[in-house]
């Protein structure tokens, strides 16, 4: 079968097409005939070997082949999406049982891409760590991304009162006030404090959503009110933010809070109440998932160049 594998670890330059025995489904296991795969941030670190050890690692010698989420059929005809921790950047990806989800015919591949692994992190970001409140204020770094445009679409049903996207770029605010923010900003940490609280009616935010990090973090931190509460969830800047002081949190409650969705799948599997509503929100068009550019296989490489330089707009698809 087709494969994109990487012999060692680096850039998006150790990416390399390659003819390679097919895998084969053992018990519990299902053989999927891979339609689409879908990028993730995590796969960039994986073949840049940040991810070599812990639990969540990948396994097993080098080459590998990245790739967490798959679209495909099943040797029965089923429409499945699937994640699996690699495999995925190929022709045909063995999917765990426990992670294997039957697609509404209303959802097309990059939709339920764009709602695996990124929608399932927007969803938990504001229910299970920030636990969002009705009424409360929402920021979300990065809006026209994939995990960033579903928060802000999951930010107003779950309640939130005003919901303020940064972007790069003023098309891409343009698109973050379209999926519903009700501000869009500049994300820049220069100005970044004054931004938020004029955006914001000159309030302090309750929730800040970030994946950049660095000194984007470090000013969101000012924008947070009591009981503020800011989740880092990535760190796309690849820059370290400054030490937090606890006295500094205690003063006004605020907590900061970190979150990767990753062991949170491996404990609970995908099968599961929070990926049902994600897609079935889709289904009926209540939630919009972003389907950005689509590339062939062999340009996977082309898809981690324009993600790393954020020459993107959400859920990147490569097509076998």
């Amino acid at each position: 079968m087709r494969a994109m594998q990487f012999g060692r670890f680096g850039g998006p330059e150790v990416l390399q097409e390659a003819d390679v025995p097919d895998p084969t489904a053992g018990p519990g296991q299902t053989l999927v005939q891979v339609e689409a795969a879908g990028v993730n941030f995590g796969d960039i670190k994986q073949i840049a070997g940040e991810h070599t050890d812990g639990p969540y690692a990948p396994q097993g010698p080098l080459p590998r082949i990245p790739g967490m989420e798959v679209v495909g059929r099943t040797a029965a005809g089923r429409r499945v999406l699937g994640y699996v921790p690699q495999g995925g950047y190929a022709t045909k990806a063995v999917v765990s049982d426990r992670h294997l989800v039957a697609l509404p015919p209303e959802v097309g591949a990059g939709e339920a891409l764009a709602v695996l692994v990124q929608g399932l992190t927007a969803w938990h970001l504001l229910r299970s760590v920030a636990r969002i409140r009705p009424g409360e204020s929402v920021v979300v770094h990065a809006a026209a991304g994939g995990t960033g445009s579903l928060a802000v679409q999951l930010a107003r049903e779950f309640g939130a009162g005003r919901i303020i996207a940064t972007a790069s770029s003023a098309q891409k605010r343009a698109l973050a006030l379209e999926l519903g923010a009700d501000a869009a900003i500049d994300g820049d940490a220069g100005g970044y404090r004054e931004r938020v609280l004029d955006a914001n009616h000159g309030r302090p935010a309750d929730i800040v959503l970030d994946a950049i990090g660095g000194p984007v973090l470090d000013a969101a931190l000012d924008t947070l009110g009591p009981l503020g509460r800011l989740v880092t969830y990535g760190a796309s800047s690849r820059q370290t933010a400054s030490a937090i002081a606890p006295s500094r949190l205690a003063v006004d409650s605020i907590t900061v809070a970190g979150f990767w969705v990753i062991p949170l799948i491996a404990r609970n599997g995908t099968a599961g109440a929070e990926l049902a509503q994600l897609l079935d929100l889709t289904a009926r068009g209540r939630l919009r998932p972003l389907v950005g550019a689509e590339y062939d296989l062999a340009r996977a490489r082309d898809a981690h160049e324009d993600l790393l330089g954020r020459r993107t707009k959400g859920k990147l698809v490569l097509r076998p």
